[in-house]
């Protein structure tokens, strides 16, 4: 019968796992984790076993959904098989290799631990329901014969039920549970994996599976902007994105909410594929913060983003309907958004770049252009879809879904719900950001306008962020003809606040 390793860690308990056995043969089966160095799975299947062999799967069931909404160059799929050439070399370089297969996980993972004759399989943790329904089938699948599923946390520092209120419950604000999760903390908690000392185990690639990868053609996509883009990929990638960003950690603070300027650590998509450990990130954050000084302040804020991360899989972890498309507090799946037609209209707009507000046009540009956008301008966007423009939040996270490089649905679901005034310690709905003031805040030379509205480019700063209320001349002198080059904008933000208010208070009366 298949288990997890026994005895798990209970709540407080920080002891690494402990498997309780030997095996001749292991397979470690690589998801959400596309790195040799600090990887739990890998490092329990070396220590556990006398062979180790590895895959990857590009699953069918992930990719078919893709192709049939269109994304026929999907950059996230080109960042996987960049990150999967290093990862496999490294493994190789060890003595080991990558197994890649191109199929439905659910049957070809049980049907290569049968080729392999391995006695267990490992992998790390992964929380979305389908994921889980899958590794459910897997086990299943590898119990009827005889084989055995072990899977550990990896992508989280505390996951599901480790960090609950005093009266054993899951947290539903965050600065509470932020509270819980540094004082739970322990060192085991940040502490690497190590890999290196167990490699010897690490088995060849069988030669019937000693192929190319895969090309994008193959998995039936296209070459996307990746290159063009530059964006770092692989462990490597990660790495020199992350020896950067230490250099200016404590500026984080000051800097991360302005479009214009590096303030993120850009690190977001390498977390979500795990081609850097999670565990490495919050350890640097967290001793920079213990050691004090002038990067503390800024360390300890992006600490908390990372905290965030947890939050939000544990709000997945206990309330799985979020899947299912509904609010985390049910009484706003009441709301009435505008009529089907108008809001097709206006999704289009915001999806198109054309609303009339230069910040928000000039953040769909990027999130488009690049699959990037900006967590301020993440959350500007999503308010003015869901409360200026009355479009169901949903679809602004299936938007967001297909576009983001760095999409992991817990994440996305928090932040479309958050804007949404539906989720979990979200913005009270009477909170509607303003767009243009939001623009002038943080973007007020419009920098970052301007890189991505060139026709606005030669507007004075006072007339960027609305250039509605430009004077003729100045919009002759600049060369926006507004209606022609350059939208007049969708709706009037202050009449549109009032129906946003109406909309939602009429739900709220109802309670």
């Amino acid at each position: 019968m298949s288990r997890s390793p026994s005895p798990a860690p209970a709540p407080g308990d920080r002891l690494p796992y402990r498997i309780d056995r030997q095996f001749a043969r292991g397979l470690v089966w690589f998801r959400r984790d596309l790195r040799m160095d600090d990887h739990a799975a890998l490092h329990y299947a070396l220590k556990h076993c006398q062979q180790v062999w590895c895959v990857f799967v590009f699953d069918r069931e992930i990719l078919d959904p893709l192709r049939e909404r269109g994304l026929k160059a999907d950059r996230r799929i080109e960042f996987i098989l960049k990150s999967l050439d290093p990862l496999r070399q490294a493994l190789t370089d060890a003595g080991g290799g990558l197994i890649v297969l191109d199929d439905r996980a659910r049957t070809a993972i049980p049907r290569l631990a049968a080729e392999l004759d391995v006695e267990a399989v490992f992998a790390n943790h992964d929380y979305e329901p389908i994921a889980k329904d899958r590794d459910a089938t897997v086990r299943q699948a590898l119990a009827a014969d005889g084989r055995e599923l072990f899977t550990f946390k990896d992508q989280v520092i505390f996951e599901a039920s480790e960090i609950l209120t005093g009266q054993d419950q899951p947290f539903s604000v965050f600065t509470p549970y932020k509270n819980a999760w540094l004082k739970a903390l322990r060192p085991f908690d940040l502490r690497p994996y190590p890999v290196d000392t167990y490699r010897r185990a690490l088995a060849p690639v069988p030669a019937t599976h000693r192929k190319a990868l895969p090309t994008l053609e193959s998995l039936g996509f296209a070459p996307s902007n990746l290159k063009e883009i530059a964006m770092p990929t692989g462990m490597d990638g990660a790495q020199a994105l992350f020896r950067e960003f230490q250099t200016r950690m404590g500026d984080y603070g000051q800097r991360r909410d302005f479009p214009a300027l590096r303030g993120p650590s850009y690190l977001s998509v390498h977390l979500r594929f795990g081609t850097i450990s999670v565990r490495a990130l919050a350890r640097t954050a967290h001793d920079t913060v213990q050691r004090g000084g002038t990067a503390a302040a800024g360390a300890a804020i992006w600490l908390s983003e990372l905290i965030w991360r947890d939050f939000y899989f544990m709000i997945l972890h206990h309330h799985p309907r979020l899947a299912e498309g509904k609010s985390y507090h049910p009484e706003y799946d009441a709301i009435r958004w505008v009529d089907l037609q108008t809001g097709n209209e206006y999704f289009e707009a915001w999806c198109q770049a054309q609303t009339g507000y230069p910040l928000v046009d000039a953040a769909m540009l990027q999130i488009r252009q690049s699959g990037y956008m900006h967590n301020r301008l993440r959350m500007v966007t999503a308010s003015f879809l869901v409360k200026d423009l009355g479009v169901d939040w949903r679809r602004g996270e299936q938007y967001f879904a297909d576009q983001l490089n760095d999409f992991d649905f817990s994440a996305n679901n928090g932040g479309w719900q958050w804007a949404a005034s539906t989720g979990c310690d979200a913005q009270p709905y009477f909170r509607i950001f303003n767009p243009v003031t939001q623009s002038e805040k943080f973007d007020p030379q419009g920098r970052f306008i301007r890189k991505y509205l060139p026709v606005l480019a030669k507007l004075p700063d006072k007339y960027i962020h609305s250039p509605w209320t430009a004077p003729d001349d100045v919009l002759a002198a600049a060369g926006v003809r507004l209606g022609e080059n350059y939208p007049r904008p969708i709706v009037q933000h202050g009449v549109a606040r009032m129906e946003a208010l109406e909309r939602y208070g009429a739900v709220k009366g109802a309670k």
